[in-house]
């Protein structure tokens, strides 16, 4: 079961990275396309964590760090070789795949920071003698969406935006993905008791 945990967690990743380009219209709000998958990397992580422990979950964080920087390497190495002359889509190739330095720094440290901590927490509280999942899964996430959030935002657009339109960023986008963390909480618990059950764990 680890071993499928592990993958949905990097493909989640890499999926919501690479469609991260689109905007969609939630209601009133501006959010990129992968506020869609991004979330459920944090409840994976969540139950990678209560599962099968904090080394377990880091190993899986990491993993994914390094399946990223692969993507993006070859992505660049794509959009940098030459194309045939009678291919018409170089341009939007590398508009779509070839994101700024800037944002993927941005991207991969907030994803670092924000889903190790998200794994630490829930992990500290568990030791602390913390008897709720709900509790563990949504503060855990919190903290990790609202550090991966702010670390995005600062790196990828300080000075590109005003202060206010960049806090307001960083609150809708960490408010959000810890609602929808909120929301899928009963299928997360049901994973969760059966992979215990799978493994054996109580």
């Amino acid at each position: 079961m680890y071993l499928i945990c592990n993958t949905l967690f990097v493909t989640c990743l890499l999926l919501s990275n690479i469609a991260a380009f689109k905007m969609i219209a939630v209601g009133p709000l501006t959010l990129t396309a992968a506020v869609i998958l991004f979330p459920i990397t944090y409840i994976i992580n969540d139950l990678l964590a209560e599962v099968y422990g904090y080394k377990k979950a880091k190993s899986t964080i990491v993993m994914g760090f390094a399946m990223n920087i692969l993507m993006v390497t070859f992505f660049m190495v794509t959009i940098a070789l030459k194309a045939p002359v009678w291919f018409e889509y170089s341009e939007e190739y590398a508009l779509v795949l070839g994101n700024t330095p800037r944002l993927l720094c941005a991207s991969l440290i907030a994803y670092l920071f924000g889903n190790t901590l998200n794994a630490k927490v829930l992990c500290k509280m568990k030791e602390a003698g913390g008897k709720s999942l709900f509790a563990r899964c949504v503060l855990s996430t919190l903290v990790g969406e609202f550090v991966d959030s702010i670390i995005f935002v600062t790196i990828g657009f300080m000075g590109t935006m005003p202060n206010d339109a960049m806090l307001t960023m960083i609150v809708t986008q960490a408010s959000f993905k810890t609602v929808y963390e909120i929301i899928i909480f009963p299928v997360t618990q049901e994973i969760i008791k059966y992979v215990k059950r799978v493994e054996g764990i109580q």
